[in-house]
C-alpha cells in the first residue's frame, strides 16, 4: 500500500464501501449510461476530494531535541507538528533522534506521515497514576473529581474505567484532562456514561501512544514506542494499545519498533485497508498484531512478534485480510481465528515456540459464529506447547478451513503431543498434503464417523 495524503475516506466509501451500486454509478451498466469520462489531468480544485494531483512536494516539519523546527521531547511538540502539517493539507512530522516522554497520546490526522529515526527516535510512556472518584459524575458532566490528585496534569490522556450502575457491566472511557481546580478536571468531552461512586470508578493515566478515530489516509514509519511497561497497569487492547485506531481507513505501519506496552501493541478496530509491514513487536502483554472487529483487508507482512500473549488475534468479522512471512515466536498463541473471520489467507509464516497453541480455531457460540473459507497455507508450525501440546488446535464447530501443505513439526520428542486436533463438532476441513513430523500423534480426529 501508498501513503498518499490526498487519499480520503469518503473517496473511499465512495468507490468501495458501497459496491456494485457506486461502479454502475461510474462506469455504466450494459443497456445503460456511457460510463464518466476518465480523470487524466486532476487539478486542485475546491470541494474536490475526489481527485488532486500526485504532488512532488509537501510540507515537512521536523521535532527534536534542538536544531528542529519545533523542539521538544514530549507528546505537545509532537502534536503541535501534527497539528500544523495536517492544517496545510497533509505532509510530513520527521521526528528526529532523541527520547521523548508522552503523558498523552499524539493524534493523527489525515494526510499525516509521522516518520522517526528507527530506534533512535523513541517513545516513551509515562509511569500510570490511578485514584478514584470523590465524587459522582453522570452522563451529561464534562468533569471528575479525583480522590487523589498527586501525578495528575492538565493536558495528560486518562481512561475511566468503572462497573455500568445499570447493568453491572464494565465501562471504559479515553479522555483528555484540560483545566483544573484542585482536585476537580475537567475534560475535553462529556462522559456519556454514569460514574457514580457507589461503584468505586477509577482513573488512570493510561492511553495509546499513537492514536486516530475516524479519519483516513495518514501512516507511521521508522519509529520506535516503548510503553514502560513494569510501570503501567494493563488496558483491554479494545481500547488502547502503543498504537490504536478506531473507525479509520487506508493506514500504513511500517517499519516500527513496538516493546514493553501493557496490553496490545497494535490494535485497529473497524479499519479497513490497514497494512502493516515491516515491524518489530516485542514483549508486550496482550495481542501483538490485533486487527479488530469488523476490520476489512487488513495486510500483515513481514513482521517479527515475539512475547506476546496472542502473536496474530482475528477478532470478530476480520475478513479477506493478508497475513504473510511473519515471524511469530514465544508467544502463548501464535495465530487465533474466530467470531466470522471469513476469507482469511495466512501464508509462508513462521509459527516457532508457542507456548499454548501455534494456530487456533475458536469455538465461538457455536453455529454461524465460526470462521470459515481461510486459507492456512506453506507455514512452519514448530515446537509448540508442553509435553501435550497441541501445533494446530480447531475447535466447536468451526467447519470449511483449509489446511494446505503447511509443515507442522515437534524436534523436543513426542511426549503427548499432537499435531491437529480436530475436536467433536468440527465440520468439513480440507487438509492437503500437510507434513507433520515428530509427534506422538499426528491427526487427532475426534469427530464422529
Amino acid at each position: 500500500m501508498t501513503f498518499n495524503p490526498s487519499f480520503s475516506l469518503n473517496r473511499r466509501q465512495l468507490l468501495m464501501a458501497a459496491g456494485g451500486a457506486t461502479v454502475a454509478l461510474l462506469t455504466g451498466t450494459p443497456g445503460g449510461a456511457a460510463p464518466m469520462p476518465e480523470v487524466r489531468a486532476p487539478r486542485a480544485t475546491s470541494g474536490d476530494r475526489r481527485h488532486e494531483p500526485d504532488w512532488d512536494e509537501r510540507v515537512t516539519l521536523t521535532v527534536g531535541p534542538d536544531k528542529a523546527d519545533i523542539a521538544g521531547t514530549n507528546d505537545k511538540a509532537i502534536q503541535a507538528a501534527v497539528d500544523y502539517v495536517a492544517r496545510l493539507g497533509g505532509g510530513t512530522v520527521q521526528v528526529m533522534p532523541g527520547t521523548y516522554h508522552l503523558r498523552n497520546s499524539i493524534f493523527l490526522n489525515q494526510g499525516v506521515r509521522l516518520r522517526g529515526s528507527g530506534t533512535d527516535s523513541m517513545l516513551v510512556k509515562c509511569p500510570s497514576q490511578e485514584t478514584v472518584l470523590a465524587a459522582d459524575s453522570d452522563w451529561f458532566d464534562q468533569e471528575v473529581t479525583l480522590e487523589n490528585a498527586d501525578g495528575f496534569q492538565v493536558g495528560d490522556g486518562v481512561i475511566l474505567e468503572s462497573k455500568n450502575p445499570h447493568t453491572n457491566g464494565v465501562d471504559i472511557l479515553c479522555r483528555t484532562l484540560v483545566a483544573r481546580s484542585g482536585n476537580r478536571f475537567k475534560l475535553d468531552r462529556a462522559l456519556r456514561k454514569n460514574f457514580w461512586t457507589m461503584m468505586t470508578p477509577t482513573v488512570s493515566s493510561r492511553f495509546a501512544m499513537i492514536t486516530a478515530e475516524e479519519t483516513s489516509g495518514f501512516a507511521v514509519e521508522n519509529i520506535a514506542l516503548d510503553g514502560n511497561r513494569d510501570n503501567n497497569t494493563n488496558i483491554n487492547g479494545n481500547y488502547a494499545g502503543a498504537l490504536w485506531f478506531q473507525d479509520c481507513a487506508d493506514i500504513d505501519l511500517k517499519g516500527l519498533d513496538v516493546r514493553n506496552y501493557n496490553g496490545d501493541a497494535i490494535s485497529f478496530q473497524i479499519c479497513h485497508d490497514v497494512s502493516v509491514e515491516g515491524c518489530e513487536i516485542h514483549n508486550n502483554a496482550d495481542l501483538g498484531l490485533h486487527p479488530g472487529s469488523g476490520s476489512q483487508r487488513p495486510r500483515m507482512v513481514n513482521n517479527r512478534v515475539s512475547g506476546s500473549n496472542i502473536g496474530i488475534f482475528f477478532c470478530w468479522g476480520v475478513k479477506y485480510g493478508l497475513a504473510e512471512n511473519n515471524h511469530l515466536s514465544e508467544n502463548n498463541y501464535g495465530v487465533s481465528i474466530g467470531h466470522h473471520d471469513d476469507e482469511n489467507l495466512v501464508i509462508d509464516n513462521d509459527i516457532q515456540r508457542s507456548h499454548i497453541n501455534g494456530l487456533v480455531f475458536r469455538p465461538e457460540r457455536g453455529e454461524g459464529f465460526t470462521a470459515k473459507g481461510n486459507r492456512i497455507e506453506n507455514n512452519r508450525i514448530v515446537d509448540t506447547g508442553g509435553d501435550g501440546g497441541i501445533a494446530v488446535d480447531v475447535q466447536g464447530v468451526t467447519a470449511n478451513n483449509s489446511l494446505i501443505r503447511n509443515t507442522i513439526r515437534e524436534t523436543r520428542g513426542p511426549a503427548q503431543r499432537t499435531g491437529i486436533k480436530l475436536g467433536e463438532e468440527v465440520g468439513a476441513m480440507e487438509l492437503v498434503e500437510n507434513a507433520i513430523e515428530g509427534f506422538a500423534t499426528d491427526i487427532s480426529d475426534l469427530r464422529k464417523a
